[in-house]
């Protein structure tokens, strides 16, 4: 299975998020992400204008695992719950600081916090698209009650680790993850407080009072441990706290992160295409060679002029056959190929291939989706809408998803991000002003925004099932305005 997420990164980026889901019963799960992007032409970009190598320059992609799924109760207190699997590994490396115990202490906090992230997102987007407005308060204070037990319980296992064989390297991993734990705590929190309190319905003071307790008791706990807060008056302060919210993060995260090791894709077929290139230039000279020897002898100025020319012809046939394979080659090829591995454990491969493609090779459900207005076909016979071709084809080894982590794991996530800087540089100015009349001064100046669209069509092929996505990104000069699903 393939879901894929779309919305705004930042003011000049789109991230579209893939995760990509393999089969428990199935050894190797195979999926293609296909998606056609509809560029208008006045933005000038198309091969000449922006190669492959802008393309990629303009893509990040960042791979990693599907976070374990919990509920929050079951963190707070399941059979199952990672707090468990925390535990041990606690008193393992405190009875015996080996190296491996050391690796297994550090992988468990991070898994912890990942999972509690998750967790907490999950159950905050639950609460606020709950429909059974007597549940509301059950909810948030089960929220309120689980969040607190597990504070409880990850910060008693200091203890645990306070012994003389736990140096101060060691206890700060732990103290990396109270920090993070908390700082998750209070921003999620008050995210589930915001949306709450917009709305009427479940923004009852009663509701909102136990969410606004839990803030403050975070915040007072990490003035006491010593932690960074956010201070109000002070810009500097803050500047530098964001700076330790997303190094936090990151370490956080890290276990989750795969590794891939890019290179080009179909390096030696495409070798062996040029080679037979150079052979058929050859087959040509050599042929005209023979041909003028016999009939006019060596040594003499008509086979001199055949010779010269027959090399002459030779390169240029050289270059048009290489050309020829190479455009047979991109359409059945990809331009790299990434492999993926978690722990020197390889888990699959990703290949992708990007192109310019002409409109008669969209194909027509693609074309009817895209769903172009009157005007826009009527002009595209003149100045046609520029088109790129991003090809994804994964594959995963479920086997080897399983060996990686400790934890259930589902699959992978792509995470795509597409800068569009290159896109808004020959835009007009954002601003247009309009005439409207006006009775006493004859008219009046109105501003509006002048936009462009750039459509995605995007195409999700798993199981010989395929199915087709449609994004308009609106934007202008100043950045991208929003997005829009169909």
């Amino acid at each position: 299975m393939i879901e894929e997420f779309v919305k705004i990164h930042d003011k000049f980026s789109v991230e579209m998020k893939l995760r990509f889901t393999a089969r428990r019963k199935l050894k190797v799960s195979e999926f293609a992400v296909n998606t056609w992007i509809f560029i208008p032409s006045g933005l000038d970009i198309n091969r000449h204008t922006y190669t492959k190598e802008n393309f990629y320059r303009d893509i990040k992609s960042n791979i990693r695992l599907v976070t374990p799924v919990y509920l929050l109760r079951d963190i707070a207190s399941g059979d199952q719950s990672p707090i468990i699997e925390l535990t041990n590994s606690f008193e393992a490396m405190a009875s015996d600081p080996s190296r491996t115990k050391i690796g297994e202490y550090e992988y468990h906090i991070k898994m912890f916090l990942s999972i509690l992230k998750s967790s907490l997102r999950d159950e905050i987007a639950h609460i606020i698209g709950n429909d059974i407005s007597d549940d509301t308060g059950f909810l948030i204070d089960s929220y309120c009650s689980n969040v607190k037990t597990i504070t409880e319980r990850y910060r008693n296992l200091r203890r645990i680790i306070n012994t003389p064989t736990v140096g101060k390297d060691l206890l700060n991993y732990f103290l990396f993850g109270d920090e993070f734990m908390s700082n998750l705590i209070e921003q999620h929190t008050f995210k589930l407080y915001s949306a709450l309190k917009e709305n009427k319905l479940l923004g009852k003071k009663s509701y909102l009072s136990g969410l606004l307790q839990l803030i403050s008791s975070e915040i007072k706990y990490k003035k006491e441990k010593g932690y960074p807060v956010i201070e109000k008056d002070d810009f500097t302060r803050n500047r530098e706290l964001i700076i330790r919210f997303n190094l936090l993060k990151k370490y956080a995260e890290s276990e989750l992160f795969l590794k891939g090791k890019k290179k080009r894709d179909g390096v030696l077929v495409e070798q062996i295409y040029f080679s037979l290139a150079a052979g058929i230039s050859m087959i040509f000279a050599t042929t005209v060679a023979f041909s003028f020897q016999q009939t006019y002898g060596n040594f003499t100025m008509p086979f001199f002029v055949a010779l010269v020319i027959s090399y002459m012809l030779k390169d240029r046939i050289k270059e048009l056959t290489r050309y020829y394979f190479a455009h047979k080659l991109g359409s059945r090829y990809f331009d790299h190929k990434t492999e993926i591995a978690l722990n020197n454990q390889e888990i699959g491969f990703i290949k992708e291939a990007m192109d310019f493609i002409p409109n008669e090779k969209v194909p027509v459900n693609v074309l009817k989706i895209r769903d172009r207005s009157a005007i826009l076909e009527a002009n595209n016979r003149f100045d046609t809408e520029k088109i790129i071709l991003y090809r994804k084809l994964v594959s995963l080894n479920r086997q080897s998803l399983d060996l990686c982590s400790k934890y259930p794991t589902a699959g992978m996530n792509d995470i795509i991000r597409l800068n569009v800087m290159n896109y808004v540089q020959k835009m007009d100015n954002p601003i247009v002003p309009l005439y409207y009349p006006d009775p006493e001064a004859g008219y009046q100046i109105v501003k509006s925004e002048r936009i462009y669209y750039i459509n995605l069509v995007v195409q999700l092929v798993h199981d010989g099932e395929s199915q087709l996505r449609r994004y308009r990104v609106i934007l202008n000069r100043k950045g991208i305005r929003e997005i829009e699903k169909f």
